[in-house]
Formats: C-alpha cells, sequence, structure tokens
C-alpha cells in the first residue's frame, strides 16, 4: 500500500498541475483523477497528456479532458490473489481500491507488493533461544542479527511483500524488548499488536485467546525462521484445496551407505543398494481456516502438531505445502552462523 494522497488531482484543474503532480510520483507517474465528492472518474499518465496534445488539447485545458475513464480497479470484496493477478498480467502497477461509493480506499503498488494476501499473521516470538545461549541471553532470539536486520525484521519485509499488514505477536521471554523496538508496526509499514503469554502455551494454543482477526484465514509461524517461502502460491494451494489447514515442508534426505534387505519374516526378497529416502519435515509454517481456532484449549499448553492429530481425527483436510526456497530454523549456533553466511548472498 503506498501514500495514494499524492496521486490524486481533482478532475477541474488545469492540465498544467498535473504536470507538477507528476513530478512528485517519478516511481509510477500515474494519478487518480477525483471529483469534489473524492470519487474516481479515471486515471492520468505523462504518456495520457502528451496523446491530448497532439488532439489539439491545450495546457490551460481541465484534467478530465485528458484523463482515461477505462481505468481498472477492484472494490474491497474482490480484492484477492486471484483477481490481482489479472490485472498484473496486463501490465497494471496501480491498483485503485474503491468503496461503494466508487471512492479509493487505498492503492496497491505492485512495484512493491507482489499481491495482497488477506490473511493476519501471526508470529510466535516467546521462547526463550535456551540452545543459543548465551547469545539470547539478555536479547530474545527474534531480535538476534541476521546481516543488518533482525530476524523478526526479516520475516516482515517478507510477509509484508506479499501485501500482509496484519500482525499480531505473541511474546513471553524478554518480549517487553520486542514491544519497544516495533511499537505498533508504523516504522514498517504494517499494523501490530501484541499478545503477552503468562504461561507457556505451546507452539500454537495463544491463538485460541486472541480475538480480533480481520480475516478468515490465519498464517502462524515460527518469528525465528529465515526463509523466502512463495506465500503466494501456499495461499493458493490451500484455497484451491478448499482445505482447513495447510503445512509448509522441507525435504529431508536420508542417504543409507548400505543395501537395505526387503524382508519377509526371515526371508530376504530384495535390496535396494544404497538408496536414498525424502521425508517431509513440519517447517513450522501454517494456514488455518479461522473458525477452528475455538478447537485449541483456552489458556493450556498446546502445540502445533496437537492441533494436526486433532484435525486428523475429525477427518478435517490437510495438506502439505513444500517449500522450494531456502529455510533456516535458527535454533542452534551452527544454524545462526548458517543464516549469517547465508544472507551475504541474498539480493535486496
Amino acid at each position: 500500500m503506498i501514500d495514494y494522497s499524492l496521486h490524486l488531482i481533482n478532475a477541474s484543474e488545469v492540465i498544467l498541475e498535473a504536470f507538477k503532480k507528476l513530478n512528485n510520483v517519478p516511481k509510477n507517474l500515474t494519478l487518480f483523477v477525483i471529483n469534489k465528492e473524492n470519487e474516481l472518474l479515471g486515471t492520468l499518465t505523462d504518456g495520457d497528456i502528451r496523446r491530448g496534445f497532439l488532439k489539439g488539447l491545450k495546457l490551460s485545458d481541465s484534467v478530465e479532458k485528458f484523463m482515461i475513464r477505462d481505468y481498472k480497479s477492484l472494490t474491497k470484496c474482490k480484492l484477492n490473489p486471484q483477481n490481482i493477478k489479472k490485472l498484473k498480467e496486463k501490465g497494471i502497477k496501480l491498483i485503485p481500491i474503491l468503496d461503494e461509493q466508487n471512492k479509493i480506499l487505498d492503492v496497491i503498488d505492485l512495484n512493491s507488493v507482489t499481491t495482497v494476501l488477506p490473511v493476519d499473521a501471526v508470529l510466535m516470538a516467546g521462547g526463550k533461544g535456551d540452545r543459543l545461549k548465551p547469545l539470547t541471553d539478555k536479547i530474545p532470539k527474534p531480535l538476534l542479527k541476521v546481516g543488518s536486520k533482525t530476524i523478526i525484521e526479516h520475516n516482515f519485509e517478507h510477509l509484508s511483500h506479499y501485501g500482509i499488514i496484519e500482525f499480531i505477536i505473541t511474546l513471553r521471554y524478554l518480549g517487553e524488548q520486542i514491544e519497544n523496538k516495533f511499537g505498533n508496526g508504523d516504522s514498517h509499514g504494517i499494523h501490530i499488536t501484541y499478545f503477552k503469554e503468562e504461561e507457556p502455551l505451546g507452539t500454537i494454543g495463544a491463538l485460541s485467546s486472541i480475538k480480533g482477526f480481520k480475516h478468515d484465514v490465519v498464517l502462524l509461524m515460527n518469528a525465528d525462521l529465515f526463509t523466502n517461502i512463495d506465500l503466494e502460491s501456499f495461499y493458493n494451494d490451500f484455497i484451491e484445496s478448499n482445505a482447513d489447514m495447510a503445512v509448509a515442508t522441507i525435504p529431508y534426505i536420508v542417504d543409507i551407505p548400505y543395501a537395505v534387505l526387503d524382508l519377509n519374516e526371515d526371508n530376504i526378497r530384495g535390496f535396494k543398494e544404497k538408496p536414498t529416502y525424502t521425508y517431509y519435515s513440519n517447517a513450522g509454517v501454517y494456514l488455518i481456516k479461522k473458525q477452528l481456532l475455538d478447537l485449541i484449549p483456552t489458556g493450556a499448553e498446546y502445540n502445533a502438531t496437537d492441533f494436526l492429530q486433532t484435525l486428523i481425527n475429525m477427518g478435517k483436510k490437510i495438506i502439505r505445502f513444500p517449500i522450494l526456497g531456502y529455510w533456516i530454523d535458527i535454533g542452534k549456533p551452527e544454524d545462526y552462523f548458517k543464516a549469517q553466511e547465508f544472507v551475504k548472498h541474498i539480493k535486496n
């Protein structure tokens, strides 16, 4: 989302004023033309102005004579990754989001975000990070730096790239440091609220007590992950599969250096010479239908694996999503140092 006030111009203004406005929006070079009631009438670019001059229009003519009326927009109810993708394919970079009165609520800048996912993000940041001591003696693990940014800031930026702006951070160990550093999230262009665990609630227990989710889908992830998971594909798979929960996974490969026998009791039926087996491990990133959070016991320690088992027992649909990019769970010193080396090769 952007400060779209810079892109607004009244239809009655002379085109010379549009030139001045366009000088202040060099990145996008698009203006949204509104009337006195702030209703969107059209769009205007420098190309539209040039074409207007070629048709004989003058500097003293109104913006309305130059603007394009056939603009593309979305309403709040149609704001989803599928519709955004269709507009992206048409080469549209700025998408106005309109209310029922055709007034602009917001503007999506596809130069800055790849889509807008309608989810609330919950980052679990309450752990002590015992395996990283003494690094975590006086600082919570999410505030350890990987490169020039803290671990949790890498996650803010990654999720924001997918248009996620609603964040809830669960806190316990040294949580006040996180709250003091980020406040309400304005400095990062997001909105942050905090949930403080009085007692350890496991990896998912806090979700039963968090109220006021703004969307029907909740993204839950550990705040100490360092990953570039494709969240748009993750979300699309979740929706298209009509799943109740999606679990991001990473491949875990086991090489057996010997021949493995295929046995029937004591009889050898065959063998595999030095086989390789691939297993899929839980990556600590989940998408969950909000209404299912009522199944989580309130005020009790409860882990994501407990919740998974509950849903399995109920016959709910759970899908896996393979992470094809990088993923580091920063739990041990070797993981932390691996992330420090890895980040040197990532383009910001």
